[in-house]
């Protein structure tokens, strides 16, 4: 890469079980928002929104670097969506996204990380949080889905990975491994997903514990990869815009030479898609 990229002042949302003030965060956690026990301070009671953010944007102060995110200096905003069980209403997923309309500007949110999903076969209820998704998506913002861990079945993505519009990414290492439980497409509305897929198993990040790492594994992880790259990208070049940068995103994918379905265009490359 051409230059030393942090994502610095790009701003991050996380809709997940919260977040806990790392130190590898430092002071980058713009707002905390906790849409189900309303609570005040920065806190996460299951530890997974915590590994996303720190996937995404964690500096690796604590590890000397070895679990540095992908983009340290990308600002924090997170929205607890999920409780301590990382079970969800989708009540409180649409309220979140109505939040973030209101609110991109003020906290400069260009990405909106989703590592959550639904199986919901409601199609009342389905339709309702694919629009919500995609209405973030129509103001311009860059939403992330992760294509969740119902498969290997066809039509196992999860919503609102399951958006046309969004991205929406799978697990490289979880699609023809021992554990096959990347989603796959196709969609209800035959649509083919996932968009891409990135490295998902044993991923190491923050924990809920000061100055400790832990491993999870899932699409969840694979997600804030492709999140904290968009980041980079986007200091560098903060006009793109969201399609811009979604059809940057599969031009460079490596393809994995495995159908559509599986691997969408193929294994999210960081290095070629910043140059």
């Amino acid at each position: 890469m051409e230059d030393d990229l942090t994502g610095k002042g790009i701003g991050i949302a996380f809709l997940d079980t919260g977040i806990f003030p790392h130190i590898d965060f430092d002071d980058r956690i713009l707002i905390f928002r906790d849409f189900v026990n309303h609570i005040d301070v920065p806190y996460d009671n299951n530890g997974h929104g915590t590994h996303t953010a720190g996937i995404a944007a964690g500096n690796g102060n604590c590890s000397y670097g070895r679990y540095r995110g992908v983009a340290p200096g990308a600002n924090i905003i997170s929205l607890k969506v999920l409780d301590q069980y990382g079970n969800g209403d989708k009540d409180l997923v649409l309220e979140a996204l109505n939040w973030v309309l209101v609110y991109y500007k003020k906290y400069g949110i260009r990405i909106v990380n989703i590592s959550v999903g639904t199986t919901e076969k409601d199609y009342h209820i389905h339709k309702k949080l694919i629009d919500a998704v995609e209405r973030v998506w129509d103001a311009g913002l860059i939403v992330v889905a992760a294509a969740g861990n119902m498969g290997p079945k066809p039509g196992s993505v999860t919503a609102p990975g399951s958006s046309r519009k969004v991205i929406t990414v799978g697990s490289s290492d979880m699609i023809t491994s021992a554990l096959p439980i990347s989603g796959r497409g196709p969609t209800r509305e035959c649509i083919s997903k996932p968009d891409i897929v990135a490295p998902g198993d044993s991923v190491v990040s923050c924990a809920i514990r000061q100055g400790r790492y832990t491993a999870k594994s899932g699409t969840s992880m694979s997600t804030p990869k492709v999140s904290g790259g968009i980041a980079l990208l986007l200091e560098k070049y903060p006009w793109l815009t969201n399609l811009e940068v979604k059809a940057r995103l599969l031009d460079t994918a490596k393809d994995l030479g495995l159908p559509h379905n599986l691997q969408g265009r193929g294994l999210f490359q960081l290095d070629e898609f910043l140059t």
